[in-house]
């Protein structure tokens, strides 16, 4: 991997993290177009930078995360239990996950079906009751963690997933989808955790690996910032349909060019 190559990703990550769109799937489809080859290295950084987007979740919601009071406690309460099956099943079913996310094929897929549901989903949740995150209870945190779950098959969408999970629970779309922000705080941060655990051993024995996910990190939290704000302003205004359109041209360009035989992995 080059350094142009860990910016054109880190670019894809920070972009895509937020957006119902699977950011795993894109970065997997981006590595194999780009013709990198898929090491232990790059699962690692695919994986680590997203610790870079989701830092710029904290700096545009710092006193949701810095200000302490009671209020503050209750959120991080039902941030706990929303992210607790993630990191079991994530736990258990790692190494089948890192094995799925080798395959342009399941990314198209799932980016493909995945669409057919967005065309829909404002239709299905016309009338939530819970506007403010202050209104979830536990119970309805908890719920939106296991439908977070669904994100662990790539491009899914952990971003989709959760929104969807939310607007299921009576959240409004702005609250859901501001909820699965913060949700991916710990998920993220947990996920990124466990695999330097692991594979640490990549960076302290080659110092450019440290650099490459330095520099991807930062590209990440920028472009983050930026697409936070752009899909907050484009969910009160347009819903989900334009996403649903975007990944189902996108899965089913996927699907059409491994039909074809082009080469989608390394």
């Amino acid at each position: 991997m080059t350094t142009l190559d860990a910016i054109i990703i880190a670019i894809v990550e920070g972009l895509t993290e937020f957006l119902p769109v699977s950011s795993t799937g894109h970065m997997i489809i981006t590595s194999a177009l780009l013709g990198i080859n898929k090491d232990e290295f790059t699962k690692l950084f695919e994986v680590c930078i997203q610790l870079g987007a989701i830092l710029a979740v904290v700096v545009l919601y710092w006193k949701k995360f810095l200000v302490f009071d009671r209020n503050r406690l209750n959120f991080y309460i039902k941030l706990a239990l929303a992210v607790l099956p993630a990191l079991i099943l994530g736990y258990l079913l790692g190494d089948k996950i890192d094995m799925l996310l080798e395959s342009p094929l399941v990314v198209g897929i799932t980016l493909l079906l995945g669409g057919i549901v967005l065309l829909f989903v404002d239709n299905w949740f016309q009338h939530p009751e819970i506007d403010t995150d202050e209104k979830i209870n536990v119970f309805k945190a908890l719920r939106i963690g296991f439908w977070q779950c669904i994100a662990m098959v790539p491009g899914v969408s952990r971003s989709a997933a959760s929104i969807i999970g939310g607007m299921q629970q009576k959240l409004t779309r702005n609250v859901a989808a501001e909820f699965s922000f913060f949700l991916a705080v710990p998920t993220m941060a947990a996920a990124t955790g466990y695999k330097l655990l692991k594979g640490h051993e990549l960076l302290t024995a080659n110092p450019g690996n440290l650099t490459l996910l330095l520099i991807g990190n930062v590209v990440a939290f920028v472009v983050a910032m930026l697409a936070i704000r752009f899909f907050i302003d484009s969910l009160k205004k347009y819903g989900f349909r334009m996403w649903g359109y975007y990944r189902i041209i996108v899965g089913a360009a996927i699907l059409v060019a491994i039909a074809l035989g082009y080469k989608l992995s390394v």
